[in-house]
């Protein structure tokens, strides 16, 4: 129990600046008032800031409006607590079985393939440094392709990365073909019998279409080893973009077919709404936030902590 209390207190922390502006505000709607039209009118314009997402938002006030009048709640309070659960219930909706919030599916004794895609600035070089170190603290082996090979920083950082988390890192020389990183990397994890493979990728901006090819590339040369390979396909994506990082997402989704997602800088950003998007609008999987600027500050992605850690300074249980 003490892991899970600290690991939610991480949580809770880097969603401190949502708590101090938006949601801090959401929750403080319940208090002091009675339940009436410009209650709901004020949750739907907050919700809208928090970039819930216009749509989302109105949906979400009108279920809980419903459930209010139909359970006879009178207690502003109450009507918050049916507000927690219409948010976990809306990050829950589409999951189905293999497609849930929270980790990678792992299969014992079997190489798991994972491409990180992200546009430029969103973090994913330093959250698949997080993840290699998670993995690792997680009993499993790992291996990590530098297949950014645009950027030398790039590949320098990830090997600084890969010895302070002790993981080995395949790279070849700056303006090396990806393609060919991905493959010796392959090579190579499976010869030390790795557990996961994480591959590195340049930032996409998603309106390049020849980087996006070179992406489907990457993915070719993998499916000629395992043709169920890559198995995840996690696009980092930055908190701090709202909505924006919602477009970015459906971009990657046409061209790599992205199966979950890595919510990165989510400490840096007054609106934690946008996971609500991600989740509903995308039909995504949320696997990792990123809650600090430290290798140790990852953790997988639940929805009744995630909506607790919105609402924790009012000491309410999701």
């Amino acid at each position: 129990m003490g892991r899970v209390f600290s690991r939610f207190r991480g949580l809770v922390s880097s969603l401190q600046r949502s708590r101090d502006t938006v949601f801090g505000n959401v929750s403080s709607l319940f208090e002091g008032r009675a339940i009436d039209d410009g209650m709901w009118e004020e949750l739907e314009a907050l919700l809208i800031q928090g970039d819930v997402g216009v749509d989302l938002s109105e949906e979400l006030v009108k279920r809980v409006r419903e459930r209010v009048r139909a359970e006879g709640v009178v207690d502003p309070a109450q009507a918050r607590e049916i507000l927690k659960r219409e948010m976990i219930a809306l990050l829950r909706r589409h999951e189905t079985a293999g497609h849930v919030h929270g980790g990678l599916r792992l299969m014992p004794g079997y190489l798991t393939v994972v491409l990180v895609v992200g546009v430029n600035g969103a973090g994913k070089t330093t959250n698949i440094a997080k993840l290699a170190q998670y993995l690792k603290e997680s009993g499993r082996r790992v291996v990590v392709a530098a297949a950014d090979t645009f950027r030398a920083a790039a590949i320098d950082q990830l090997k600084i990365w890969g010895e302070r988390a002790d993981v080995p890192v395949i790279a070849h020389a700056p303006g090396a073909d990806p393609a060919a990183v991905v493959f010796d990397a392959w090579k190579h994890a499976r010869a030390v019998h790795a557990d996961v493979l994480l591959i590195d990728t340049a930032g996409r901006l998603h309106t390049k279409f020849n980087l996006m090819e070179e992406l489907k590339k990457v993915n070719r040369v993998l499916a000629r080893q395992d043709e169920k390979a890559p198995h995840e396909v996690l696009l980092v994506l930055d908190a701090t973009s709202g909505q924006n990082a919602v477009v970015q997402a459906r971009e990657f989704q046409k061209a790599v077919g992205v199966t979950g997602i890595v919510l990165a800088k989510l400490d840096g950003t007054s609106k934690g709404g946008v996971a609500f998007s991600i989740a509903d609008e995308l039909r995504l999987p949320i696997r990792f936030v990123g809650t600090g600027e430290k290798i140790a500050d990852i953790d997988t992605f639940d929805p009744e902590e995630f909506v607790r850690g919105l609402f924790a300074a009012h000491g309410q249980a999701a």
